[in-house]
């Protein structure tokens, strides 16, 4: 093909590109739902994890890191979620309204194409998974700055969900209200993490406005778009959803700042090859009950990535651990250290098996 050497002739080189990819995306679109029509067939999972990395693997390598690693993962992620999604519209809950940290989480991981339902509280998605309302349901679990949510991690007491994916989310604050103006604001409204992450700020830049804690960015984000009077702290998307004007941008305290959400459903997915599992352990009130659970974890070399206590309401021991492991339960050394944990522990609950945050999109790069 003769090179172009006009911009109309480049012009019009792109627009033929552009019809070919999109010939292209539609014959790959009806090759998943044909998937999906043989997967049903053989009762098989729609998602699978090992696939989609293999998927990103390829392409990386073949690439040769000629299109820009980054764009290209979101490029297919997009299109591969999309796809998967043709097979059956998947339902989402998160801790809404529209454009909470939450809400930014589900669509990085599911894409655009998913149905998204926003409720008030965390305890709600826990119950709309348990009760197959919904498919999955994402939740915020941990903060690099202000540490756990608690009352994430209370609810798989409650529950009968697994854990299915994780998200890393980093997390950038705004200080938005309807006019863009410091002077207007009386009031600061967030969730109360958020209020915490800026709370140095806040004291330095606005020490006599006081705070109100909602049930999400999102939420305060509403109350300052109906309320001249009332700034909130969110996210960029929340400002535009409600026609905000930022008044400060990163007013964070620490950088680095980042929300680990995890994927909740009722079953985990296969295994990836790049996997976390986690267990929810019960010790029995002895000397040396956590050492002893600890020990059985590093005889079999197992990475643990953490380790949260939690108090119990009324139980026969005293606190609950949330443990997460690198590795899948189809793992021999993961399968038989839990075995092991069963049979020791007061009380033991595998929460799930799924692929590590960040694994597919950042596999085979410098870390």
């Amino acid at each position: 093909m003769e090179t172009p050497k006009t911009i109309p002739e480049v012009r019009d080189r792109i627009d033929t590109i552009d019809d070919t990819i999109l010939e292209l995306l539609k014959e790959r679109l009806s090759c998943a739902k044909m998937i999906g029509q043989l997967k049903n067939e053989t009762n098989r999972a729609k998602w699978d994890p090992q696939r989609e990395l293999e998927i990103y693997q390829r392409l990386r390598e073949k690439n040769q890191d000629f299109f820009p690693h980054k764009a290209l993962y979101s490029i297919f992620h997009e299109i591969i979620t999309t796809c998967r999604l043709s097979q059956r519209k998947t339902s989402v809950a998160y801790l809404g309204p529209e454009a909470t940290f939450t809400h930014q989480a589900g669509v990085k991981y599911f894409g655009q194409t998913a149905k998204y339902q926003p409720f008030e509280s965390i305890i709600e998605i826990f119950q709309e998974v348990d009760k197959e309302r919904v498919d999955y349901g994402i939740v915020p679990v941990e903060n690099s700055i202000e540490g756990a949510v608690t009352s994430c991690l209370d609810s798989f007491l409650n529950y009968n969900v697994q854990i299915c994916g994780e998200i890393q989310l980093p997390i950038s604050h705004n200080l938005v209200c309807r006019s863009g103006n410091m002077e207007d604001i009386k009031t600061v409204a967030s969730h109360a993490q958020p209020l915490a992450q800026c709370r140095e700020w806040l004291r330095k830049n606005m020490p006599d406005i006081p705070t109100l804690p909602v049930f999400s960015t999102g939420a305060a984000a509403q109350m300052a778009a109906n309320n001249p009077n009332v700034g909130a702290i969110a996210s960029s998307l929340s400002a535009t959803t409600y026609n905000l004007q930022v008044v400060v941008k990163g007013i964070e305290d620490y950088q680095g700042n980042t929300t680990r959400f995890l994927v909740l459903g009722r079953k985990s997915p296969q295994k990836s090859g790049a996997d976390k599992t986690s267990i929810l352990v019960g010790l029995i009130n002895r000397p040396g009950a956590l050492n002893e659970i600890l020990t059985i974890l590093s005889a079999k070399n197992i990475d643990l990535a953490k380790i949260e206590s939690r108090p119990t309401k009324g139980k026969l021991w005293k606190y609950l651990f949330f443990i997460d492991m690198v590795g899948h339960m189809e793992d021999p050394v993961i399968s038989e250290a839990c075995t092991i944990l069963q049979q020791i522990c007061a009380y033991y609950e595998w929460l799930g098996s799924y692929p590590r945050s960040g694994e597919m999109e950042s596999k085979g790069t410098d870390r």
